[in-house]
């Protein structure tokens, strides 16, 4: 059976189960349970994307080090590929870890380098925790440096151990990762799925996080059996929708202002932002200054199941404030948005422990 949906009714679904609707999350675990993940990176002109993203739906109650104790000392969530995830998806990944790495020069670059492998994992078990500056490049062959790393191989080596599952990142020292034997840092109790069940909650997860998605194994990573087929009035692009999320249409907590940091997960997806909000988002970090609209790393404006803005702002800690550089509005707002975006960039200050300055 196809269910039909309103582009309303869509939205509201995706604003739902991306916890930016009026009803907010209580704390870490919980966003991550529910979004699969917190993308971490270091672009700061408000704050990191994992706190931003995590202020977002939880709000002024959020500190950055209650992700640090979710992370570090109680291990409810574990770094992997540039996220903190939830460790209950850890079972569920597993299965893809053991299988690499699958691309063949990758294959033959760790065939190449086995003692140097060896040799990391010894160091570890010997000394670890360890910074990556801590360990040795001994590697026989080396990668070219392709943008994201650099020449040194014992990173590479490291990323690639932790993609088998072999290491793990016990913490942080400011954005440098601790590095750890995994099995001093995973739980030993987790339970064991074979690729095929793995697969198939995987998919499911990523469906729930997004309420709505596109069958696309690398896009949205939902199959096109997962949850029920959806047919959304006026798009022409299939979509699958959470089971859970359609019962629970009628139970609408409403709608809320939020700022998304650019690399928010709701973002990910152009193509639904555009069918589904109308919504053509384009991130201008790496457009030259002259030809930005918005601003370097402008946060859209979500207000209800509705993009209505950007807010390009940074801050500045030399001077204790958060530069509103503008707002812009899509379509001119009513008093009662204006005051709704006002009151919301003075919480986002509140929580940065600085004053605003440069909002009229």
């Amino acid at each position: 059976m196809t269910v039909t949906l309103t582009r309303e009714e869509a939205r509201r679904i995706v604003v739902r189960a991306q916890l930016l609707d009026a009803d907010r999350p209580g704390d870490v675990v919980e966003v991550s349970e529910q979004l699969g993940y917190v993308k971490i990176d270091p672009t700061a002109t408000i704050a990191p994307c994992e706190h931003t993203v995590l202020w977002s739906r939880i709000g002024w109650s959020y500190e950055a080090a209650q992700l640090k104790k979710a992370a570090e000392i109680d291990r409810q969530l574990f770094e992997l590929d540039g996220a903190f995830r939830p460790m209950s998806l850890l079972p569920l990944m597993r299965p893809g870890m053991r299988a690499f790495p699958k691309r063949e020069s990758s294959k033959k670059w760790l065939e190449a380098n086995d003692r140097f492998r060896r040799e990391v994992l010894a160091r570890l078990t010997a000394e670890g925790p360890l910074l990556a500056s801590d360990i040795p490049d001994t590697a026989q062959v080396s990668r070219a440096p392709d943008g994201w790393s650099g020449s040194n191989q014992t990173l590479t080596m490291l990323d690639f151990l932790l993609r088998q599952g072999a290491v793990a990142v016990v913490g942080r020292e400011g954005r440098h990762r601790r590095w750890d034997l995994a099995e001093r840092v995973y739980p030993k109790d987790l339970p064991h799925y074979d690729a095929e069940e793995a697969g198939r909650l995987l998919e499911e997860r990523r469906l729930q996080a997004s309420g709505i998605a596109r069958p696309h194994w690398y896009w949205t990573g939902v199959g096109k059996t997962t949850g029920e087929a959806v047919v959304i009035e006026g798009v022409k692009t299939k979509y699958r929708v959470d089971p859970e999320a359609l019962a629970a249409l009628e139970d609408d907590p409403g709608g809320r202002v939020a700022f998304l940091n650019p690399y928010d997960s709701l973002l990910f997806d152009r193509r639904r932002l555009e069918e589904l909000f109308e919504f053509t988002y384009v991130l201008e970090q790496f457009k030259p200054k002259a030809q930005r609209r918005y601003g370097f790393f402008a946060h859209p404006i979500l207000l209800g199941d509705r993009f209505i803005g950007m807010l390009d702002a940074e801050v500045d800690r030399t001077q204790d404030v958060l530069r509103v550089n503008a707002v812009h509005e899509f379509l001119p707002w009513e008093q009662e948005e204006q005051e709704m975006v006002r009151a919301e960039i003075a919480d986002l200050a509140e929580w940065l422990g600085v004053s605003v300055i440069g909002l009229a």
